[in-house]
């Protein structure tokens, strides 16, 4: 089944309306486009989770910052409704930029607490464009369910604060990372990496494993966990951009993690000119 495409703002009113109209329960997966599995299972369990599945494929220019990649962010259109369709999306919203940001436009969302920190801190401004084009597509579509990937751990707890604050009443869902069969975590941006970049860049998640193999074994020191990460960045020769142990809802840095306490390892590094991200739960 090929999805029907909405290009417009006006088209999204007139079709989200029309399904509140006649009871259907709606989940909304927001993407930036070139589809991979990680994506893809956010259809499905949106599939699961509603009567409809709508995806956005958007490169949103207000989360990049002035020395990042957006005219070098992969693009596949025609693959992307492909899979969309094959994954169970009834809608896709493709806009152009003009759409979301037309002549005039001056408003912008921002979280203030948990978007400190971690990306926020190395990528100014990014959180703001996040926060602003979630906004607008929650509010356009109005869903019941909106499904994003645990993987930009930082951008769901960015996601879930807003959409609570502004009582946009989405049922916020954080899926599992979904790693290729080598750990790595799935993301566009692996597309950039060259074999043996991407060889390196298998470090992050031993590196991840193997702090939770140290919780494991009793050790609880963020000093100690966090070093895990960084031993094997640096064998690896990868540039660390942070190696953070903090608090899985406020995202606060934690020097250690207390029994019965769920904690977040986040990584940020770069294999090549590639910046790449990953995390995991520790504890709970």
């Amino acid at each position: 089944m090929t999805p029907a495409v909405l290009r417009t703002v006006e088209e999204v009113k007139t079709w989200a309306a029309g399904l509140r109209r006649e009871g259907r329960r709606l989940a909304l997966v927001p993407t930036m486009g070139y589809l991979h599995e990680g994506h893809l299972s956010l259809i499905r369990e949106g599939r699961r989770r509603a009567d409809v599945v709508a995806v956005s494929l958007f490169v949103n220019p207000t989360q990049f910052g002035p020395r990042e990649d957006l005219s070098r962010y992969p693009r596949d259109f025609e693959g992307d409704l492909a899979k969309c369709g094959a994954a169970g999306a009834d809608v896709v919203f493709a806009p152009g930029p003009e759409a979301m940001y037309p002549p005039g436009y001056q408003t912008y969302v921002e979280v203030t607490d948990v978007s400190q920190g971690l990306c926020g801190a190395r990528r100014p401004g990014h959180f703001r464009g996040v926060a602003t084009i979630v906004t607008q597509l929650l509010a356009l579509f109005r869903p019941e369910v909106a499904l994003f990937g645990e993987k930009d751990y930082q951008q769901l707890q960015v996601i879930r604060a807003l959409n609570r604050d502004l009582h946009l009443g989405a049922d916020i869902v954080g899926m599992p990372t979904i790693r290729e069969p080598d750990g790595l975590a799935m993301s566009s941006r692996n597309a950039y990496l060259s074999p043996e970049e991407r060889q390196r860049a298998l470090s992050l998640s031993r590196g991840l494993r193997a702090a939770l193999t140290l919780l494991q074994g009793e050790t609880r020191d963020a000093a100690a966990l966090t070093g895990a990460v960084r031993h094997e960045l640096a064998a690896a020769g990868l540039r660390e951009d942070y190696v953070e142990l903090v608090d899985a809802e406020r995202l606060t840095p934690l020097d250690s993690v207390a029994p019965g306490q769920t904690a977040r390892l986040l990584v940020a590094a770069f294999s090549g000119t590639t910046r790449l991200i990953d995390n995991m739960a520790l504890g709970g």
